[in-house]
């Protein structure tokens, strides 16, 4: 088996370590994790006794020159610092494991795709849903016939404090790759976005945190068209009144001709499946069944407990094998760059209140800096 020596990159305070996402490094087979890099002392030296690690550094771009890993964690959840980590991964001919959203617009993503490919670096992004058996067992329902025929795909965001347009950046990025996962890559959007009962406009745009970049709105509807699927599919999420009505709704439904899947984001989350195709079970005796990594109505063999950690270890073990067979991960820079576009492509389609076809034409930037008068607020 081929040895791969690996570092990790974080930034306490500014993203720390994204969902664990270095903790995926650790124990796998073949994998030998030398050092840490984050600018925070007490962050630093955290992380290196939390990975067992000797040497740590202040500076990323230090540890790539002297360590010269073969493989990278790439965990801040902070946006605007991805673009310049990857750029000097791939530099040093370091592959990549990196937290999600890729960038926050499409002129970044563009820059990363074209840096990966140049350098011939495969990087895979942690959209850890298509890791977990249990959207492998969601696929099969839908290939075998169980469902019938597709008929559309809905997602609801998380509905928290973040309603609305910082939503739809930061997890309906997983929405958005779930629907791709699906029907394939989109090709129009036609969107609305609101705040307070108006209509997008540049009053409403404001500075994300994370380094999001700009956002707007506190309520949003969306709607796609794929290249490869009749199916339409849907992205809604509005920022709830009455703080109590949150995190209710975070998934995406599955409607065909002889039932509904609802499947949630994560590793071995929640996921069930009515055979009802007047999809309330008011007409049938099945009733709503569990999903689990066996199948319909099976017992879990699995541990739930491995949370996010299991699905990022695979993620690990999937770039490894892009790697070995000169392939793309299961979930790669492309598939990240088409999830984000899709985010934006909601902004562009509301901002020209009509449907936008994708690939996005102009790409330089951002669709709220394209409004006129554009001056985002402080958070």
């Amino acid at each position: 088996m081929k040895s791969y020596k690996a570092c990790v990159i974080g930034h306490t305070g500014r993203g720390d370590y994204g969902h664990n996402l270095d903790m995926a490094l650790l124990d796998q087979p073949g994998i030998e994790l030398v050092a840490v890099a984050d600018p925070d002392p007490a962050g630093r030296a955290k992380a290196a006794t939390r990975l067992n690690v000797s040497k740590s550094y202040a500076d990323y771009r230090e540890m790539l020159e002297k360590e010269r890993p073969q493989l990278v964690a790439i965990c801040p959840r902070f946006l605007d610092g991805h673009k310049q980590a990857i750029l000097a991964c791939a530099e040093y001919g370091a592959h990549v494991f990196c937290e999600k959203p890729l960038s926050p617009d499409l002129a970044e993503a563009d820059s990363i795709v074209s840096t990966c490919e140049k350098h011939h670096i495969k990087l895979a992004m942690a959209m850890q849903t298509r890791y977990s058996p249990i959207w492998d067992r969601v696929r099969e329902l839908i290939g075998s016939g169980q469902l019938g025929e597709v008929l559309e795909v809905r997602t609801r965001g998380k509905e928290d404090h973040r309603g609305g347009g910082e939503d739809l950046m930061v997890l309906g990025i997983h929405l958005m790759d779930i629907m791709r996962g699906l029907l394939g890559d989109a090709a129009w959007c036609f969107s609305r976005v609101s705040d307070r009962g108006e209509n997008l406009n540049s009053s409403h745009i404001r500075q994300g945190a994370e380094g999001i970049g700009p956002l707007a709105g506190d309520r949003i509807n969306a709607m796609f068209g794929f290249n490869q699927s009749p199916v339409i599919g849907y992205f809604a999420s509005s920022r709830p009144k009455d703080p109590a009505d949150r995190n209710r709704r975070f998934c995406g439904w599955i409607y065909g001709t002889k039932g509904v899947i609802e499947i949630q984001h994560g590793w071995l989350a929640p996921t069930f499946w009515l055979g009802d195709p007047g999809w309330t079970n008011t007409t049938e005796k099945t009733g709503w069944k569990k999903i689990s990594s066996a199948g319909v109505d099976k017992p879990e063999n699995l541990s739930a407990k491995a949370g996010l950690h299991e699905a990022n270890r695979l993620i690990i073990q999937d770039l490894i094998r892009a790697i070995e067979t000169d392939s793309q991960p299961k979930c790669s820079v492309y598939d990240g760059r088409a999830a984000l576009e899709m985010i934006l492509s909601v902004y562009a389609s509301a901002s020209a209140n009509s449907m936008i076809k994708l690939p996005m034409v102009d790409r330089s930037l951002h669709p709220l800096k394209q409004l006129p008068t554009f001056k985002p607020t402080a958070k």
